[in-house]
């Protein structure tokens, strides 16, 4: 396990100017920084998504056809459901009650993950190191690739570029079957331990996995056989991870961004504000559905910056922060559409499957 030491500027003038900027422009418009009746309207639709869309494909009509484009539909809207319910709620941007915050971030738990555990690898680990080798978990897929130039590399990565996108599609099944499982027992993620759930907590992280199982795998198999019902599984699924995974890289690994590699033992100190920008970049920006679907995870910038303010508002944030990064000198990154951005980290991929030599880059530290 790497020992990642960072200390961070959280009060510096870059950090204090944006948050006084943004600050002021939720009390000069009086506006409430969390989701509201926006965000609530729009959980409602998207829970309604995935309702009418499960229950099409146990409906049975349409057969295998019917029965697969379901499991595609239900995989689109559990993402649907992660990047503007459960992300919100998780962050406590959802709304001013906890109580409600800590629900809407629990409805993970039925969609197949572990809000407990994503807390602890997303809020705590992802948002303080973004792009950190060694200490954000997101970058590291096991030996499957390599994502940052301070990876080590192996021959086998040369076509990474083009087999990592089928790999995206079993993420949610390692996910659903393995790394909750694996993680709550290590009690680590990258190179930092968290605290083991409580009784509650933990009894709320069995019950809810079987629920999942419940109804995305036990129920399929019930109503139409092993084939059928496995199908449905591996299709919602692949679905899924695709969907999570691809989001997630358009916003940081992608040529645009900058990767940190602090070697053991060594202290390196950073600025907190800037060291977000350096690592996320913001992509098809002025395109609404991405925008509305994804939660406004393409404003990836702004969420790091203001994870707790509810996504609702980010359009609004922007060009505040734009603004700011402009009086300080400090890059806002913004990549173009969303098959740009795709371009982008394709281009990556096959820059970081090449060897060092070829491939060097300098990594910031």
């Amino acid at each position: 396990m790497k020992d990642v030491r960072i200390r961070f500027d959280r009060k510096s003038p870059l950090q204090a100017a944006l948050q006084t900027r943004v600050d002021a422009y939720f009390a000069e418009n009086g506006l409430n920084p969390k989701g509201g009746s926006p965000l609530i309207g729009k959980a409602i639709v998207i829970g309604l998504w995935l309702t009418a869309a499960y229950a099409f494909a146990m409906s049975g009509i349409g057969g295998w056809a019917g029965l697969l484009l379901g499991a595609m539909m239900v995989g689109m809207a559990q993402a649907g459901v992660g990047f503007n319910i459960m992300h919100d709620g998780n962050h406590g941007a959802f709304s001013t009650d906890k109580r409600t915050n800590l629900w809407m971030g629990r409805v993970l738990d039925l969609v197949g993950g572990s809000s407990y555990i994503w807390r602890q690898k997303h809020n705590v680990m992802h948002h303080t190191y973004p792009n950190v080798v060694g200490s954000d978990d997101d970058i590291d897929v096991g030996g499957l690739a390599r994502l940052a130039p301070a990876q080590p590399y192996h021959p086998g990565y040369r076509l990474q570029h083009f087999y990592m996108w089928i790999l995206y599609g079993f993420i949610s099944v390692k996910w659903n079957f393995y790394d909750d499982f694996a993680q709550l027992i290590r009690g680590h993620l990258g190179g930092h331990r968290f605290p083991r759930p409580k009784r509650g907590e933990l009894v709320y992280f069995f019950v809810a996995k079987a629920l999942f199982f419940g109804w995305v795998i036990i129920a399929p198999i019930a109503l139409f056989g092993l084939a059928k019902g496995v199908a449905f599984y591996f299709v919602e699924a692949f679905t899924l991870g695709v969907t999570l995974a691809v989001v997630f890289q358009l916003a940081h690994c992608v040529e645009e961004a900058d990767f940190t590699d602090v070697p053991d033992g060594q202290v390196t100190e950073l600025d907190f504000a800037e060291h977000q920008l350096n690592t996320t970049v913001d992509f098809a920006r002025g395109n609404p559905f991405v925008t509305w679907y994804l939660g406004g995870l393409n404003y990836q910038a702004i969420h790091h910056l203001f994870p707790k303010i509810s996504h609702v508002h980010y359009p609004a944030i922007s060009p505040i922060v734009e603004e700011v990064c402009a009086e300080f000198n400090v890059p806002y990154r913004i990549n173009g559409g969303f098959w740009e951005s795709v371009g982008s980290h394709y281009r990556w991929l096959k820059r970081m499957g090449q060897a060092p030599a070829v491939a060097a880059q300098p990594v910031t530290a």
